[in-house]
């Protein structure tokens, strides 16, 4: 059976600070849940949400640090849909 990954959804509305506050608070946890976005707003807003998620992180003495990809993921019609995705890595 395979194993249920964290992901954080992040759409182009969605609210930078929020986002990196939530990624941050699981990182603290020793969580590491893997963000996704989907279009070019969504890439935007995930990619301050992870500047945001290293200050928050940093005062603790966090190094945060992002692997960077691409998922193919099924959309409700049954078509490929690709995304972008970033695992962080806590150090």
């Amino acid at each position: 059976m395979a194993e249920q990954e964290d992901v954080i959804k992040v759409s182009g509305s969605s609210n930078p600070s929020s986002v990196g506050s939530i990624l941050a608070r699981a990182i603290v946890a020793g969580q590491a849940p893997k963000m996704r976005a989907i279009g070019a707003s969504a890439v935007n807003q995930a990619s301050k949400a992870c500047a945001i998620a290293r200050g928050f992180v940093a005062p603790r003495g966090i190094d945060l640090t992002f692997i960077i990809g691409f998922d193919d993921i099924q959309g409700d019609s049954g078509e490929t849909i690709s995304s972008m995705t970033w695992k962080p890595v806590a150090r």
